[in-house]
């Protein structure tokens, strides 16, 4: 195995990608489409896909998590002004990380996390 990329559904690929250049993720749409796209970010990515209504069961949405060098430093990066969706800041937790989340715009969730 070489990797993982979540697939996160969203109502809007051109609003999606933007938010995740906001976060500094790299985006592309897939052949210049509006219904399936890309955002990476060092050795962590995404698949976007349009998603009128929510494809998993009782509208479930997707999570994710991040292993990060520095939680508090992609807080900061992430609560800018005019970034959108909502961060909150990380704590300590008991299994040894410090942990904060993100929830897009659609509503899928980045958990990220350093070691304390």
């Amino acid at each position: 195995m070489t990797g993982v990329r979540p697939i996160f559904p969203v109502r809007d690929l051109k609003r999606a990608l933007d938010h995740y250049r906001q976060l500094g993720f790299r985006v592309q749409p897939y052949a210049d489409g509006d219904e399936y796209g890309f955002a990476e970010r060092d050795e962590a990515g995404f698949h976007l896909t349009f998603q009128p209504t929510s494809y998993y069961p009782d509208g479930a949405i997707a999570v994710a998590y991040l292993d990060v060098e520095d939680a508090d430093a992609l807080f900061a990066a992430w609560t800018k002004p005019g970034v959108g969706g909502q961060t909150k800041p990380p704590a300590d937790m008991p299994w040894g990380m410090h942990e904060g989340v993100h929830t897009d715009p659609d509503g899928n969730v980045i958990r990220f996390g350093s070691p304390i």
